[in-house]
């Protein structure tokens, strides 16, 4: 009998049920960011910086969000989760100090940034990586109902500057049928502001680091 493959967006979205989505565009643009970064940093000019604040608040909360509403919910529903909780805190603390240190070199005209720029990258992807072999077996133990009633409370939890942010941001080349699912939960006065003027203000964003 095969060995199940286990879950992971590491390599897409095929693996994962459709109410994993949401939260799994998030780590493919974290990732996706990432990249940008890197591949911006040996020549960075400083019209970048912005988008470089939005993308570390998003992530802020991302992780915090985990830690103060998420993990909680997940350990009220599943005993085995509470030591892993405590082992994704310590990596959010190590992602932390990789992103103040981007911002240290963007804050010095880009100057160590390209160093900062790889190991943000490798920390995020190691992070990412744990955080999805230990929580996306919790996800399927749930359900899709339970989950997403944890997600919602996530969702609620992201200061104005962040929420503004975070619909044109999560899907930013991702698949159309991954956008359509995620979008149906979303309420259609908030999916239209997303695709009209909150899309338009991101794109503003993006021309610091695209070349």
């Amino acid at each position: 009998m095969p060995t199940p493959q286990p879950f992971s967006s590491e390599h897409g979205l095929h693996s994962l049920p459709p109410y994993f989505h949401g939260f799994a565009l998030m780590h493919i643009a974290m990732r996706r960011d990432a990249a940008r970064l890197r591949a911006a940093a040996p020549t960075w000019n400083g019209a970048g910086g912005d988008w470089w604040q939005r993308l570390r608040e998003v992530i802020e909360w991302h992780h915090t969000s985990e830690d103060d509403v998420l993990w909680p919910g997940l350990r009220r529903k599943d005993a085995d989760f509470d030591a892993q909780a405590r082992e994704l805190h310590d990596d959010h603390e190590e992602l932390d100090a990789a992103m103040h240190a981007v911002s240290t070199a963007i804050a010095r005209r880009g100057d160590g940034l390209p160093h900062a720029a790889r190991t943000f990258e490798a920390v995020l992807h190691d992070h990412l990586r744990d955080e999805e072999r230990i929580v996306f077996p919790v996800f399927d133990r749930l359900g899709e109902r339970a989950y997403l009633a944890e997600e919602r409370k996530v969702v609620s939890s992201a200061p104005m500057r962040v929420m503004t942010h975070l619909q044109p941001w999560m899907f930013d080349g991702a698949p159309r049928q991954s956008v359509a699912h995620v979008s149906a939960t979303i309420p259609p006065p908030v999916r239209l502001i997303g695709a009209t003027l909150l899309q338009r203000r991101y794109e503003r964003t993006l021309k610091g680091i695209l070349k």
